[in-house]
């Protein structure tokens, strides 16, 4: 049987895959540029004549840019609209990526990434909020998934294309000519996208300052679904991010003894692994709404049981084996992040939506931050140590964990209480 339409939800159909469409090309091409240094970071520490510690920095500060922009992104999203947001999401990482392409020094390519940085901030929490726009609430988590499986197509194109025009043609003209893919999104953007459907208008916000935008933050704070939602992301997400974004290619390369060509091959299984759990996870969460936190709990005890295999292998190397398994498992972690948004989503009313996405989203990317400069302060420390540096991943996730068992009973006492209480509403509803 078809789940029942909840009074006032957007009726979706393919007007809305079509303005959706838009609004994730948008963050598909934001993901491209944002794992590009992925498959460039050997060359960017020759071009820049940089350390481990140094070559981290470009993603640490990317990140930094990232995450503590998630609030007042959500804050934008919800007073500005979707079309704005991305509108100018594109122009900003679009002039990032052209300014990396030209940059002469170290520090005008950080200037370079931190913009980047600023404008891919802007996307996906806008994408959600789209997709809450445009489709019925039940539809929520297998939308929230597709959009990550776009930006994971974006990786997708990041290792396999961009890595090729880098040793083809050359540093500025693979960076420069990957830039006009930004320029023709901003125009779809431009041309047709819209906020929401005809006749599903969101209330109009009155002008407010400071104070409001306060009890905005404290109130979805407040909710522990919300706090649920960012340490399941916090969690979950950044072993496979450090992983695509930085240090995957040194790993196996360095670490591993692995031609680049192969651990390519790698970092696209991680990809594609990504692509696959994505669409299982939404369909299980979607039908199954108690499998949420067993999800992500399983996907974050594999992928640490698959590290410490691949650290502690008394080899000098993993055999491939080892690392075609622990890359496969790493494809999981970008789907259970996305699980967090579906704590964070019913737990907040439709005008806190974007402030409760971005308070989640910024869980990852803090962990991923704190990651990617934790191994390269430590692979400078102990010469090359990638086992030691990478042990730092287990820190993380008994943090992440330990929050995880604190927080789940309260948030699930309190959506229980959300249903009762919306069903005493319908049942007094007057005819």
């Amino acid at each position: 049987m078809s789940a029942v339409a909840i009074p006032g939800d957007p009726p979706g159909g393919r007007r809305a895959l079509a303005v959706w469409g838009v609004g994730v090309s948008v963050y598909f091409v934001a993901v491209i540029f944002r794992t590009s240094l992925g498959v460039a970071g050997l060359d960017a520490a020759d071009r820049f004549h940089v350390n481990a510690s140094a070559l981290s920095t470009f993603s640490i500060l990317q990140l930094l840019v990232y995450a503590g922009m998630q609030i007042p992104v959500g804050l934008l999203v919800d007073r500005l609209g979707t079309k704005k947001v991305l509108a100018l999401g594109a122009v900003l990482f679009t002039a990032g990526q052209l300014g990396f392409a030209f940059s002469p020094t170290y520090g005008t390519a950080l200037a370079s990434r931190a913009l980047l940085g600023c404008g891919d901030a802007l996307t996906f929490i806008s994408v959600l909020r789209l997709g809450s726009r445009w489709f019925p609430a039940r539809r929520g988590p297998l939308v929230a998934q597709f959009a990550g499986l776009v930006g994971m197509a974006g990786n997708l194109v990041s290792t396999l294309v961009l890595a090729r025009l880098l040793h083809g043609i050359g540093w500025t003209a693979a960076f420069a000519g990957s830039a006009a893919a930004g320029a023709v999104v901003l125009v779809l953007v431009l041309l047709f996208l819209k906020d929401h459907p005809e006749g599903h208008e969101p209330e109009p916000l009155p002008h407010q300052g400071a104070a409001y935008v306060r009890r905005q933050i404290a109130a979805s704070w407040r909710e522990p679904g919300t706090r649920l939602g960012l340490w399941v992301h916090f969690t979950t997400q950044f072993p496979a991010m450090v992983f695509l974004l930085l240090w995957g290619l040194p790993f196996l390369v360095e670490a591993q003894g692995l031609s680049r060509a192969v651990a390519g091959e790698l970092l696209t299984l991680v990809v594609l692994s990504n692509m696959v759990v994505g669409l299982v996870y939404g369909q299980i969460v979607a039908r199954h709404h108690g499998a949420r936190l067993p999800l992500a709990l399983g996907t974050v005890g594999a992928t640490a049981a698959l590290w410490a295999a691949t650290l502690a292998h008394p080899g000098p190397h993993a055999p491939m084996w080892l690392l075609i398994v622990l890359c496969t498992v790493l494809g999981a972690c970008g789907p259970a992040s996305m699980i967090g948004f579906d704590f964070a989503r019913p737990a907040n009313p439709p005008e806190r939506q974007g402030t409760a996405s971005g308070i989640t989203n910024m869980g990852g990317f803090v962990a991923s931050m704190t990651t990617l400069f934790a191994i390269g302060v430590l692979l400078d420390a102990t010469g090359d140590d990638y086992s030691l540096a990478f042990s730092v991943v287990f820190v993380l996730q008994a943090v992440g964990v330990s929050q995880i068992l604190r927080l789940r009973r309260r948030a699930a006492r309190r959506e229980r209480e959300r249903l009762v209480a919306s069903r005493v509403e319908t049942v007094h509803v007057p005819v």
